[in-house]
């Protein structure tokens, strides 16, 4: 698809924060010039103060019920406050406005920006751009000629080990990570179901990467996010409610062939989820694992014959 061709938006995802919806004002601090929506449910009680703050032609009001309907939650719980409804509501908004992509974020980003240096060596002092747009169309192009279904920013939890970590390693192997979480650029055409009403990204990129969908994580671009579970509303109280090892037991359910329960970080350490990608991902087998095929004992009976 051809830039001329290609209209495009982003969408904040949010829920009861009215006052703190943090990635707007990041988006316009670091150079983006575009379409920006607020996407909110009909259950939302601050609905007046978004419209208040951010005018009717930028909040966008979804059918919580109907989107409840169209979605596995995973559980039987019967409970509503979960941001999955609004990830899959967003496809539907986005082909109504006529877009060609978007790009669909949490409401809690403070600031975009670079993982590496030109020598591909890692920051560990904030590098912030100024130059959204340009990167944006970037990855944009980047989506349409790789076939990905989605293409995400490293977030600060990928760096986890700094210079030694893996998504360094990554960087200076020229490989990337098969996974999205928390920015997600799309095709309108390429559609995906998330599922489980807590870890839905993570349930999402693994059962859509077991049928050979490709999802991809650029790591030199990264994001930085409000500090989980201290900004009120949105998924927090869930996360309160439940704590982080149900939460990643949500994907067990979904994937227990490839995906377990593990300890996560050096210090504070925490319950998280761990992927088990050699049994997760369709591979293509060289020549050298293919085994000789054997006759079949009517073909052998025949040739005796």
């Amino acid at each position: 698809m051809t830039t001329e061709n290609r209209r495009f938006a982003v969408f904040i995802l949010t829920h009861g924060r009215a006052n703190c919806v943090y990635t707007y004002e990041a988006l316009r601090k670091h150079g983006y010039t575009g379409e920006i929506y607020l996407v909110c449910d009909d259950e939302d009680k601050q609905i007046k103060q978004y419209l208040a703050l951010y005018g009717l032609d930028s909040v966008i009001v979804f059918n919580k019920q109907e989107a409840i309907d169209n979605t596995d939650s995973g559980d039987n719980l019967k409970k509503r406050n979960s941001v999955v409804y609004a990830r899959n509501q967003n496809f539907k908004i986005a082909a109504d406005l006529g877009l060609t992509h978007f790009w669909q974020l949490d409401d809690d980003y403070s600031y975009f920006g670079y993982a590496t240096n030109n020598q591909d060596e890692y920051i560990t002092k904030d590098i912030y751009t100024k130059k959204l747009d340009d990167i944006l169309h970037v990855m944009f192009d980047f989506i349409d000629e790789s076939g990905a279904h989605s293409v995400a920013m490293a977030q600060g939890g990928d760096f986890i080990g700094g210079g030694e970590g893996t998504f360094v390693k990554h960087i200076k192997n020229g490989k990337f990570s098969r996974k999205v979480m928390n920015s997600f650029l799309f095709r309108v055409d390429r559609p995906v179901k998330f599922m489980g009403r807590i870890n839905e990204d993570v349930n999402m990129y693994v059962e859509c990467g077991r049928r050979g969908q490709l999802f991809i994580t650029v790591p030199r671009l990264r994001l930085w996010q409000k500090e989980t579970q201290a900004n009120a509303g949105g998924p927090t109280d869930i996360y309160l409610d439940l704590g982080t090892y149900v939460k990643s037991f949500y994907s067990v359910l979904y994937a227990p062939s490839c995906v377990s329960i593990a300890e996560m970080g050096r210090g504070d350490r925490r319950i998280h989820h761990s992927i088990s990608w050699r049994h997760a991902a369709p591979v293509i087998l060289g020549e050298q694992h293919r085994k000789p095929r054997l006759l079949s004992r009517r073909t052998s009976t025949t040739q005796e014959d």
